[in-house]
């Protein structure tokens, strides 16, 4: 085991006093470090607690430069996670995510309370948890075998506010639930996970459509999201709320405005019913449908794993550096799967599957 620690109070000393260049670069040495260590069949435990609103107070746009830097860097480590070479997990209770989530709680009773959320929304509080995984997994094993075996063209979303058509990649694979890692390790590789995802086509996204909760990005709110695509990439992006990080986001580089994963979550899911915002887009994501901007799953193709680059962009999968999910269902939302001849079947209705 190699633990690798962060401490809040050295990161906001880094904001306020490293000299500027500083924040175009990251530490690679390290990060391909963690690429060795992921090619050599380690896994990831991440227990990341800190205050997800740290930076909300610091230059934003030093903030999103030290992230592409960082991007950049942990490219190597990041290809292994998103092609499912290895097994990972993520998350704990700490008292500053606490007070975030409970801001008006004493500190003990914020953590308490948080860690009763995280194992609500994890099944843990169940009299067997194993046996609920197990009935969980199976349930979101029947609904990506029916994608499976629609093959559907694209996806379209109709609400307020959205009129979205998702087109997805040629020989796509829904995926969803415990899964088999390259290393023959089959695992759940995000609890709680209520998404079953694929790869869109990166060409092929048109419309417009608003997220429905805010999204909590490295230390900033963004809320009131509104974007509009043409040919797949996003030509339009307001929000009412943390726009000048939008707009420096998808700016990151070329597959960044582009989407990289498309999600089916129902809004009764356990995330949805708690009404709690978690501030950690690997929760907060599993309360709505949702989709991302950035890097594409490679396990989402049929023999994904057998798949180049330069195949998988073929087939439409986008490449970039970074991966932000957001959230754009609810209960007013409707989804239909398209047939490639025009054909329409039911996927959601007001937030549920058909």
């Amino acid at each position: 085991m190699t633990p690798i620690f962060s401490d809040e109070e050295m990161t906001l000393a880094r904001f306020r006093l490293a000299p500027d260049a500083s924040f175009d670069r990251a530490p690679g040495w390290l990060y391909d470090g963690v690429a060795r260590a992921f090619a050599s069949n380690s896994a990831r435990l991440a227990i990341l607690g800190e205050d997800p609103m740290l930076l909300a107070g610091e230059d934003a746009a030093k903030v999103v430069r030290a992230n592409k830097a960082n991007s950049i860097a942990y490219q190597p480590a990041l290809e292994k996670i998103a092609g499912f070479d290895i097994n990972w997990n993520i998350a704990y209770p700490t008292l500053s995510w606490a007070k975030r989530v409970f801001p008006g709680e004493e500190d003990d009773v914020a953590v308490g309370k948080l860690a009763e959320a995280i194992f609500a929304a994890s099944r843990v509080d169940s009299d067997d948890p194993v046996a609920a995984w197990a009935e969980h997994n199976a349930a979101l094993a029947r609904r990506r075998d029916w994608l499976n075996g629609k093959r559907f063209h694209a996806l379209h979303y109709s609400g307020p506010g959205t009129d979205l058509t998702i087109g997805l990649a040629n020989g796509h694979e829904w995926q969803g639930g415990a899964s088999r890692a390259k290393n023959g390790v089959t695992c759940n590789p995000n609890i709680p996970t209520e998404e079953v995802f694929t790869t869109p086509h990166a060409l092929r996204v048109e419309g417009h459509v608003v997220g429905t909760k805010p999204l909590s990005y490295q230390g900033s709110l963004i809320d009131g999201l509104a974007v509009r695509f043409e040919a797949g990439r996003i030509v339009e992006a307001k929000a009412a709320q943390g726009e000048d990080v939008l707009r420096k986001v998808l700016a990151t580089d070329e597959g960044a405005g582009r989407l990289g994963e498309v999600a089916l979550v129902p809004h009764s899911s356990p995330i949805s019913k708690s009404g709690l915002m978690f501030f950690n887009t690997l929760f907060d994501e599993n309360a709505a449908c949702h989709v991302a901007v950035g890097q594409c799953y490679s396990q989402c193709f049929v023999d994904g794993d057998k798949l180049t680059p330069d195949e998988i962009a073929a087939r439409g999968g986008n490449k970039s550096m970074i991966h932000i999910d957001w959230m754009i269902g609810s209960d007013a939302i409707d989804i239909d799967g398209l047939d490639s001849d025009g054909g329409r079947t039911p996927v959601f209705r007001r937030g549920e599957w058909a």
